[in-house]
């Protein structure tokens, strides 16, 4: 077979089958709809596809809520922006703070650690955006150990079900979205990126916001 690109996590596959398993359940729980990702993920523009999920170190169980409207079947009974508290990860909660970086992993994905390990530190630099991760299906206790063990203080999610691959287009490991405050999507970065050049991008992504008219507490 061609050599796999250099950006490329050998998990890559792993995300791209739960892709695959996930298109038929995302037909089913009404997923479609006017900001649907592609493979490249959300496009620049489009506002990131709400959701909520249960934190990785909390107790609450539970597949994640992707409902736009009240009574969605199985997307969820109320809409996912509405779904808060101390044990959830709301993408919609995280827009209304500031700009957003958002990555997916996969709990047995080296490569996405290292660019976990690499937010980290942008986290630290940079307090005032909304750095958080969602792990793709795995093992919950995998990802936990994973969180102590690399020492992440962001808010890390968990997908049980999967749900948010084929909504983000999650395909490549790791997968990290940009988006400005209230959650207009500026762009995402596919596979692993050298630090210097991923702090440049949210260096940018909170330049821009300001010009916007975004303000750290305002």
């Amino acid at each position: 077979p061609p050599d796999r690109p250099p950006w490329q996590s050998r998990y890559g596959w792993v995300l791209a089958a739960a892709v695959l398993a996930v298109v038929a359940i995302a037909s089913i729980r009404g997923l479609g709809g006017g900001d649907g990702a592609g493979a490249a993920g959300p496009q620049p523009g489009a506002r990131l596809p709400p959701f909520a999920v249960p934190l990785a170190l909390g107790s609450l169980e539970g597949d994640a809520n992707v409902a736009r409207e009240p009574d969605s079947g199985a997307a969820g009974r109320v809409p996912a922006c509405s779904v808060r508290g101390p044990e959830v990860l709301n993408v919609c909660e995280l827009a209304e703070r500031g700009p957003v970086v958002l990555a997916f992993l996969a709990t047995r994905g080296g490569d996405c650690t290292r660019t976990l390990d690499r937010l980290e530190a942008i986290h630290r630099d940079h307090p005032e955006v909304q750095v958080a991760a969602v792990s793709i299906r795995g093992d919950r206790d995998d990802l936990r150990r994973l969180v102590a063990e690399h020492g992440w203080t962001f808010p890390v999610g968990w997908d049980r079900d999967g749900a948010l691959a084929a909504l983000y287009g999650v395909a490549v490991c790791p997968h990290v979205t940009l988006a400005y405050p209230g959650g207009e999507v500026r762009g995402t970065v596919l596979g692993e990126e050298p630090e210097a050049s991923l702090a440049a991008r949210v260096e940018r992504l909170v330049a821009a916001s300001r010009r916007r008219g975004w303000a750290p507490g305002g």
